[in-house]
């Protein structure tokens, strides 16, 4: 199938700002969806509330908008019902580490098989620019006039202790690298968590004195460097991009399966 058969195309143009990194990182999964070739009719895509969340209302698979929050607790109760599902969970900074933040630890605990992206821009964009768990401190937003004082999650470091078995980073601007990971993400059979880092120009690049768009997408540039990376190693203030945790461990729907048929005397 072509990238254009996995979405909706009478919902487009989409409802995202100019300049926005969540478009980018729709195209880097369609396009690992359809190198890996799979049957739409095979995917789940589960996603709560917020500008992220709007992406499963582009894609042409089978699609639940839930409540902000929930989209892993939904998407876990589809998993266990159709554990043959390909289940892909998009999520913003409330849905992942916000309101759905014990959702997503247990999620990671329980090492189900699902593919959770966090698209990280660092601001709650569709309900006017409030600061977030991931914004950092010393940033501007609607609700922090005078700068933030919070310190901001690592996603990657709270998955991995968390236990999630696939740990990954990459941004808007290095797309094909999103494909590549996203690919390995969806085909792993564990949680697998990606995160993504999306510039937001309208409210978090403006307050923040980012500059536009692609002055936003030079920093994911300059600011970013793969793991092992000459670059990381002479400046290790860089955020590192790759893949950091790939581990094969029990994943819970097939555990589940044990105890079913132990309880029925299978």
């Amino acid at each position: 199938m072509a990238v254009k058969d996995y979405i909706r195309q009478r919902f487009f143009p989409h409802m995202w700002c100019p300049g926005c990194g969540h478009g980018t990182i729709l195209n880097s999964l369609l396009r690992a969806v359809e190198e890996l070739g799979l049957n739409k009719n095979d995917i789940v895509m589960t996603s709560g509330i917020g500008c992220s969340a709007r992406i499963s209302g582009y894609v042409d698979f089978h699609s639940l908008h839930t409540m902000h929050g929930r989209a892993l607790a939904c998407a876990t109760g589809v998993k266990l019902s159709k554990p043959s599902l390909t289940t892909i969970v998009p999520m913003g900074d409330g849905d992942a580490l916000a309101i759905g933040g014990n959702h997503f630890i247990h999620a990671c605990r329980r090492n189900i098989d699902i593919t959770a992206i966090v698209m990280n821009n660092r601001i709650y964009g569709m309900t006017g620019g409030q600061f977030s768990p991931l914004s950092g401190e010393g940033k501007k937003a609607t609700t922090a006039p005078y700068l933030t004082i919070d310190q901001e999650f690592d996603v990657v470091k709270l998955a991995t202790a968390a236990g999630a078995s696939f740990v990954a980073r990459s941004t808007a601007y290095h797309a094909k690298e999103a494909t590549n990971i996203l690919k390995k993400a969806i085909t792993h059979k564990g949680f697998s968590v990606v995160e993504i880092l999306s510039q937001c120009p309208t409210h978090y690049g403006r307050k923040n004195k980012e500059g536009d768009a692609p002055a936003m997408l030079e920093l994911h540039k300059t600011n970013t460097a793969p793991i092992g990376s000459k670059a990381l190693e002479e400046n290790p203030n860089l955020t590192p991009r790759g893949i950091f945790v790939q581990e094969e461990r029990p994943e819970y729907c097939m555990e589940y399966e044990k105890i079913v048929n132990k309880a029925q005397g299978r």
